[in-house]
C-alpha cells in the first residue's frame, strides 16, 4: 500500500542541490518536491558496520538533509571486508567518526550528527525522537528488539534489515499502517540458536544488497512514492540470486502493538530477554570456567585433559589453540559426539568467545561428564593472552 509522504518539502533547492541531484529531479515520481522532502529529512542510523556502511553512504548521496549515526564501536581491521563506509587509515577510530568523515567527503551539503555511545534504555528515546526515520544496521537481537520497542512506543517508523551468509532479510515496520517486529518474531531465537555474523560469517557484498534496499524503502518513506515494505518481508538468497516476498500481517495479540498491549514501556534489560546463553549454560559454567592462562599452564605442566574446539571446520582453519580437537557444538548437542569423548580424561572445551563452549558444556554435563569445564574468551583470548601473533577474526 503506498503512505503519505513522512517529510514536508524544504522550501528551496539551491543551485548547486540543483546540480548535484539533477538525476533525481528528472525522475517523474522524485522531481522537485520529492528532492526537497529528502533535503527536509531526518535520518538516524543505528550501526555503522555492515548494514550501516552502504546505508549511509547512499543516504548521503540521495540527499537526506540530516544523518544521524549512533555507534560506540571503533574500526577493526576484520570490518574492511563489508564495512566499506571505512578504510585501512581508519582502524582503530570511532566508527561514528569514520562514517561521518566519509559522509562529508562524499556530500558536504548534508548535515551530519553523531552518537558515538551505546544506545539502550536510558537514551534511546531521547535519541530517535530527533528523527523522522530509524534505519536499524544492527547485529543482535537485544538491540533489534529495543530499537522496535522504542519505534513503536514513539510511533516512528524504521527499516530493518538482517544479514547471515548468504542470507538477508529486509523489511519496513510502522505499527501506526502494519506490523512491528514483534508480530514477525514474538520471542528472541533460543540462545545459541542462530549464530552472529561473527560466528558464522557474512558475505560482504551481502551487505551493500540489503543496505540498499534499506536505503530504497528510506526513501519512498520520506518521500511518499512507491508501495514500501509495510507488512512484507523481503528474503534474499545471495547464492541462488532469488528474491522472494513474505506477507507479514498484523499481530492483534502483538504485546505491543496489538489491541490489548501488555508491554507499554521499555523493557528493563534486553540482554536478559533474548538472554546471550541459555539458563542451562549459566549454570554449566559455574565452578567449571578456567581462563587461557589456565589453560596454559595446564598443558605445560603435562595435565591429562581432553581438548575440544566446538567451532565449525572453515573456523579451525583460520586459527587453532595447539592441541585442540575439532568437535563442532552441533554434534555435542545432538549426542553424536559423546561416543568420540574420553571417559578417563578432563575435557576442556572452547570456542570463539565463550558462549558456544558454554551452551556444549552445559550438554556434555547432563550427559554425565561431570568435570568438564570451558574456556572463558575462547581462542580469542588464547590468542590476547598467550600467542598474539595468531590471526584474530
Amino acid at each position: 500500500m503506498s503512505l503519505p509522504p513522512l517529510v514536508e518539502p524544504a522550501a528551496e533547492l539551491t543551485v548547486d542541490e540543483i546540480r548535484r541531484y539533477s538525476r533525481h529531479l528528472i525522475i517523474p515520481d522524485v522531481g522537485v518536491t520529492g528532492q526537497k522532502r529528502l533535503k527536509n529529512a531526518r535520518v538516524l542510523c543505528v550501526g555503522a558496520g555492515g548494514l550501516g556502511s552502504p546505508a549511509l553512504l547512499y543516504l548521503a548521496a540521495a540527499g537526506v538533509g540530516t544523518l544521524g549515526i549512533i555507534d560506540f564501536d571503533t574500526v577493526d581491521e576484520s570490518n574492511l571486508q563489508r564495512q566499506v563506509i571505512h578504510g585501512v587509515s581508519d582502524i582503530g577510530r570511532s566508527k561514528a567518526e569514520s562514517a561521518a568523515a566519509s559522509i562529508r567527503e562524499i556530500n558536504p551539503l548534508v548535515n551530519v550528527e553523531i552518537h558515538n555511545t551505546a544506545l539502550d534504555r536510558e537514551n534511546v528515546r531521547e535519541i530517535f525522537a530527533q528523527y523522522d526515520l530509524i534505519v536499524d544496521g544492527t547485529d543482535n537481537f537485544a538491540t533489534r528488539y529495543m530499537v522496535n520497542d522504542a519505534a513503536v512506543l514513539l510511533g516512528k517508523p524504521y527499516v530493518w534489515g538482517s544479514i547471515y551468509r548468504f542470507d538477508g532479510q529486509a523489511s519496513v515496520f510502522w505499527a501506526e499502517h502494519g506490523p512491528c517486529y514483534r508480530c514477525l518474531y514474538p520471542e528472541p531465537p533460543p540462545p545459541g540458536m542462530v549464530p552472529s555474523c561473527a560466528e558464522g560469517g557474512v558475505l560482504g557484498v551481502l551487505c551493500a544488497s540489503i543496505g540498499s534496499i534499506q536505503v530504497n524503502e528510506a526513501i519512498k518513506l520520506l518521500t511518499g512514492i512507491g508501495e514500501p515494505l509495510v507488512g512484507r518481508l523481503m528474503v534474499y538468497d545471495a547464492l541462488e540470486m532469488e528474491y522472494r516476498k513474505i506477507k507479514v500481517r498484523k499481530d492483534p495479540n502483538c504485546v505491543l502493538c496489538g489491541e490489548n498491549p501488555t508491554v507499554t514501556d521499555l523493557l528493563e534489560d534486553y540482554e536478559d530477554f533474548c538472554g546471550a546463553v541459555s539458563e542451562e549454560a549459566q549454570e554449566a559454567t559455574l565452578d567449571a570456567t578456567i581462563t587461557a592462562l589456565e589453560l596454559k599452564e595446564w598443558q605445560d605442566a603435562g595435565k591429562d585433559i581432553f581438548l575440544v574446539d566446538v567451532r565449525e571446520p572453515a573456523e579451525y582453519e583460520i586459527v587453532r589453540i595447539p592441541g585442540a580437537t575439532l568437535i563442532p557444538k552441533g554434534e555435542i548437542l545432538s549426542g553424536e559426539a559423546l561416543a568420540k569423548l574420553p571417559q578417563d580424561r578432563q575435557i576442556v572445551l572452547h570456542c570463539k568467545s565463550g558462549v558456544r563452549s558454554a551452551e556444549a558444556l552445559a550438554a556434555l554435563k547432563a550427559a554425565g561428564f561431570k568435570d568438564a569445564v570451558h574456556v572463558q574468551g575462547g581462542v580469542l583470548s588464547w590468542i590476547k593472552q598467550i600467542d598474539p601473533s595468531l590471526p584474530a577474526y
